[in-house]
């Protein structure tokens, strides 16, 4: 049973996404706190798994952990990392933070400097345990504690290692945000599928099956998505004519105009959020 004591800063629902996937993985509920000033928060923590620690204190939390998982709203993250500088420089964690846009420098330097932190960017399905998560580490995480972050976001999903954080702002286009780009297109299959005669229901279920299971079919396949396209396209047949809408419409010019102005977005919400 894996044991490093983490403390959680805010126990909203990817803190306890990621409470829950570790329990499963054989973490002791002993090892974990999560701190949160709203009681509903910490009793839902507590109903789900009793014997995780709970707090409506920051400090109380810290003062056991190896570990310190923040995970409160961005636009805060300054006011509530301040007044912890003096107890993360007295124990020295491992700083994990998944709040989008706030660059691992400030997080540093809120909390005093001279810290190994990791920031991650996870994406939504990782409620439900099929995230995905883009990390990275300063100089100075060292190995053992990449490993622990990475055990810690791999308990709601797949995760990838970046080598510059300037990274982060494209993960936060393409996966970060990608959730809602999907849930758009499942939207317009349905409704497509509606205005060709199919009860909406039924329209719904079936562009739900098909996003789902072409989804996993890339993921258990060798081939790429290419290749995969490919061999469900018959020339001349119902797929083909599909598609060759698809690319007449400019489906491939307008997704990049999409990322690149989330990913600018995302850089210049970084640039606001980091410089208090």
């Amino acid at each position: 049973m894996l044991n490093e004591n983490i403390a959680f800063i805010g126990a909203g629902n990817m803190a306890r996404s990621l409470i829950g996937g570790l329990v499963a993985d054989g973490w002791d509920p002993c090892a974990l706190w999560a701190a949160d000033p709203n009681e509903d928060q910490r009793s839902l923590v507590s109903q789900q798994w009793p014997k995780v620690h709970v707090t409506p204190t920051n400090e109380e939390a810290i003062a056991h952990c190896e570990v310190l998982v923040l995970a409160v709203k961005p636009q805060v993250m300054a006011q509530v990392a301040r007044p912890l500088a003096a107890q993360v420089q007295a124990r020295k964690p491992l700083v994990v933070s998944i709040a989008a846009g706030v660059p691992s420098e400030a997080i540093e330097r809120w909390l005093g400097g001279d810290l190994a932190v990791v920031r991650g960017m996870p994406n939504t399905p990782a409620l439900v345990g099929s995230g995905a998560t883009g990390l990275v580490a300063n100089a100075r995480v060292n190995e053992q504690q990449r490993d622990l972050a990475e055990s810690l976001m791999r308990a709601v999903g797949m995760t990838v290692w970046l080598t510059d954080e300037t990274q982060i702002d494209a993960v936060t286009a393409l996966s970060g945000s990608g959730p809602a780009y999907l849930f758009l297109f499942i939207e317009a299959l349905e409704d497509a599928g509606t205005q060709l005669g199919l009860p909406r229901e039924t329209a719904r279920l079936l562009a739900l099956q098909t996003a789902f299971g072409a989804a996993r079919l890339a993921l258990e396949s060798d081939e790429d998505a290419a290749t995969l396209r490919a061999r469900v396209t018959s020339r001349g047949g119902t797929t083909e004519q599909a598609l060759a809408v698809l690319e007449a419409g400019g489906l491939r010019d307008l997704m990049q105009q999409a990322l690149t102005a989330a990913r600018n977005r995302s850089h210049a919400l970084a640039d606001q959020l980091g410089r208090d």
